[in-house]
């Protein structure tokens, strides 16, 4: 049995439909902050909040786990750079609580959802598993705390655990059962779709100056599917080969922000508005993956392109607005 924290939410949903796919027996854990329970169509739900401690051993005491991917965090850049206390108690302590609950029974298994950010600004890129970490943002220094509790809880109790490390997920499950559904949506492909659809009035595009060919950031965009994969590639692994590690997710070319905005005008066929902002603090110019390890250690093999995930984002977007507005948007 498979304990998915944060099963509700965008990446832990579609990682549970894989699960569930792959004959895997699921388990969603979620406080439904951010997540939402219609998301959750595979496996059992429970749902409890991970500053609560008991409500986690509720989880443990009633089903036999096997193993834990820990999705359940808070991961908004600007916000974090806000209100940090949210992100530090959440993502840290939330986790401590998690790990201690697991060691209790004796779950040693652990996949980890990490992020690129806690690279910060890369002195080189693709950025590899080796770069030096220094976030710039409390999103990513918690990110960095919590990978810096799995080596020692490793080292001490025998924890397995494999740190993924994400750049940009994006898209949505190409059967149109779930996809990306925020609210407020802080990432740049939905507000994107949604200035296309007349939703927004324009889309922002936060620094003009960076030092990039065109001006605006570049991030390296993964179909959320393709993480999907990955993760069971690293459950597998680590079931058959005990042996902690961390890998990085992303494919290893990067667009910029006004390349995204040129894509999504070219799958939608609408044009899109924009507004000139400032920069936010904590964004790094460019973050590209070097994914070479998870190709060659996992067999990590990627599926989806920037028109895949554009496409499936696009289908996913239409469908939720029809549904949460009650009418057609286009």
């Amino acid at each position: 049995m498979i304990l998915i924290t944060g099963g509700a939410g965008y990446i832990g949903s579609h990682v549970n439909k894989l699960l569930n796919k792959y004959g895997y027996k699921t388990i969603v854990f979620d406080n439904l902050t951010n997540g939402h329970r219609e998301l959750v169509k595979w496996g059992s739900f429970y749902e409890g909040d991970l500053l609560d401690k008991e409500s986690i051993r509720n989880v443990f005491l009633k089903e036999k786990i096997d193993a834990v991917m820990h999705f359940a965090a808070f991961a908004y850049v600007g916000e974090s750079v806000k209100d940090p206390i949210k992100y530090y108690l959440n993502n840290v302590i939330g986790t401590m609580n998690l790990l201690e609950v697991m060691l209790e029974h004796n779950v040693t298994t652990f996949i980890f959802s990490s992020t690129c950010a806690i690279y910060g600004n890369p002195n080189e890129v693709p950025i590899k598993e080796t770069h030096p970490k220094n976030p710039i943002n409390p999103y990513g220094k918690s990110k960095l705390t919590v990978e810096s509790m799995l080596e020692d809880f490793s080292r001490a109790y025998g924890l397995n655990y494999i740190s993924l490390r994400y750049f940009n997920a994006a898209g949505a499950d190409p059967e149109g059962d779930i996809g990306e559904w925020h609210d407020p949506e802080p990432h740049l492909i939905p507000n994107v779709l949604d200035a296309a659809l007349g939703l927004r009035k324009y889309v922002e595009i936060y620094g003009v100056d960076y030092d990039t060919p065109d001006g605006t950031c570049i991030r390296d965009f993964i179909h959320v599917c393709d993480l999907a994969e990955a993760h069971i590639l690293a459950l597998e692994s680590l079931l058959q080969n005990p042996k902690s590690d961390v890998f990085n997710l992303g494919t290893g070319q990067g667009f910029s922000v006004k390349e995204v905005i040129s894509h999504v005008e070219k799958v939608t066929g609408k044009s899109v508005p924009i507004k000139v902002a400032q920069r936010r603090e904590g964004d790094p110019s460019i973050l590209i993956a070097d994914p070479s390890k998870a190709k060659r250690e996992l067999g990590w093999k990627m599926k989806y392109d920037l028109t895949d995930i554009i496409e499936t984002a696009w289908n996913w977007h239409l469908k939720l607005r029809n549904e949460l507005d009650g009418s057609k948007v286009i």
